[in-house]
């Protein structure tokens, strides 16, 4: 049951979905794909304060579309082929996978503020709690959890 006190939605502890939220989208390549992930993560959100009443503010928001799109570039740029996203999440944390072609394990280089690009899975690592990289058969995952905060 849900309660609604001054437009706001209150879980009373039985409306809590027991699974976690979870979607997956495939993209090819093409341009564009990198806006469609980001698109693709930001409904994700919206539909995890809808069904799992998560309180997420717009700095974790962000937080959360950086990582989607330092790992959905990674993808696209250093593979061959098509990659795969996939989001999982409750009220507490979400987690983002991409698998992708290449069985090349990205390499997290040293702080270089001269450097220029390649910062990507330094970035990652500062807003996300745990990252993972493992090998598969058909190449690589990359994982990142980003808790929520309110």
């Amino acid at each position: 049951m849900t309660e609604y006190l001054g437009g706001a939605v209150v879980p009373t502890g039985f409306d809590v979905p027991v699974e976690p939220l979870r979607r997956a989208a495939h993209y090819t390549g093409e341009p564009g794909c990198i806006a469609d992930a980001r698109a693709f993560a930001a409904q994700f959100l919206q539909q995890l304060r809808t069904e799992w009443c998560a309180a997420i503010d717009s700095r974790t928001d962000g937080d959360l579309l950086l990582v989607v799109s330092e790992l959905v570039t990674n993808a696209d740029r250093h593979s061959s082929g098509p990659y795969i996203l996939e989001l999982e999440g409750t009220d507490t944390a979400v987690t983002v996978v991409v698998y992708d072609s290449s069985s090349a394990l990205p390499r997290r280089f040293p702080r270089n503020p001269e450097r220029v690009g390649r910062h990507g899975l330094e970035i990652v690592h500062a807003l996300a709690t745990r990252v993972t990289v493992e090998r598969v058969p058909v190449g690589k995952r990359v994982c990142a959890r980003v808790e929520l905060g309110s």
